[in-house]
C-alpha cells in the first residue's frame, strides 16, 4: 500500500536556504489552493531555479523594481508576474531576506481537485495536461497577481500553502537547461524534474520573438 502524503505544513526554514538547495527538494511536495469554489491540490513535479542579481535569466538580476520587490521579502512568499501579456507564472521565494532568488513552479500533477481545475484547463486534452507547464498550473489552481506576495508558510487561512507531501528520492531526479532561458542565463543546468513523469512539460530553447515589419 502507498503511504498517503504527508500534509505537515513545510516550515519557512525549508526556503531560507540556497535556491539550487530548495528547488529540487520541492519535487514532490503539495502545494494547496484555497477557493470559495473548493480547495486543489497539486504534486510538483518539475521547477526552476533563478538566483536573484547572480543570475542573468532572473528578474532581480538588475535590482528591486516594482514587479520584482517580492522576491526580495522574506523566503517561502509567492511571487506572481505576468507574461506574454495574457498568462500568470507563480513561484517561491527563497533564501535570505534580501537575497532575491526564487523558484519557478512549472509542472505538476492534480492531485484533489481535478474537476475545479478542468473547468479552468478547457483546452487540455487529459488530467496529465492541467497544470503541465507554469502557466497551465497557475491558470489551473487560479492564480494571478492579487496572489502576489502571500505567505505560503502562513499559519490559519491561506489561500496558498505548501505542505511535506513526499519528497522525491535523488535517484529519481532530474536536472538541465531552463526553459526559454537566453543570453548568459541559458547555460545553468537548474530546472528539475522528476524522470519519467507525464506531467512534467516539454523543454523548449529560447526563441527570439521577431518583429513584424
Amino acid at each position: 500500500m502507498i503511504a498517503s502524503p504527508d500534509r505537515t505544513p513545510l516550515p519557512r526554514k525549508f526556503f531560507d536556504r540556497p535556491v539550487l538547495e530548495a528547488a529540487p527538494d520541492l519535487l514532490g511536495r503539495l502545494l494547496v489552493r484555497d477557493t470559495p469554489d473548493g480547495p486543489i491540490a497539486l504534486r510538483l513535479t518539475e521547477v526552476e531555479a533563478y538566483d536573484g542579481q547572480n543570475d542573468p535569466g532572473s528578474h532581480a538580476y538588475r535590482g528591486r523594481t516594482a514587479r520584482n520587490e517580492v522576491m526580495f521579502g522574506a523566503p517561502g512568499h509567492v511571487y506572481v508576474y505576468f507574461t506574454y501579456g495574457m498568462w500568470f507564472c507563480m513561484n517561491l521565494v527563497c533564501g535570505p531576506e534580501g537575497r532575491a532568488s526564487a523558484v519557478l513552479l512549472r509542472a505538476g500533477e492534480i492531485v484533489e481537485g481535478a474537476e475545479l481545475a478542468r473547468t479552468r484547463r478547457l483546452s487540455a486534452r487529459n488530467d496529465k495536461e492541467l497544470a503541465k507547464g507554469p502557466a497551465r498550473l497557475a491558470t489551473a489552481l487560479g492564480v494571478d497577481r492579487s496572489l502576489n506576495g502571500t505567505d505560503a508558510c502562513a499559519t490559519g487561512a491561506t489561500p496558498l500553502r505548501i505542505l511535506h507531501g513526499t519528497p522525491v528520492d535523488s535517484a529519481q531526479v532530474r536536472s538541465g537547461p531552463r526553459t526559454g532561458v537566453s543570453g548568459e542565463g541559458a547555460v545553468h543546468p537548474w530546472r528539475y524534474w522528476v524522470a519519467d513523469d507525464p506531467t512534467v512539460s516539454p523543454y523548449r530553447a529560447h526563441v527570439p520573438r521577431r518583429r513584424r515589419s
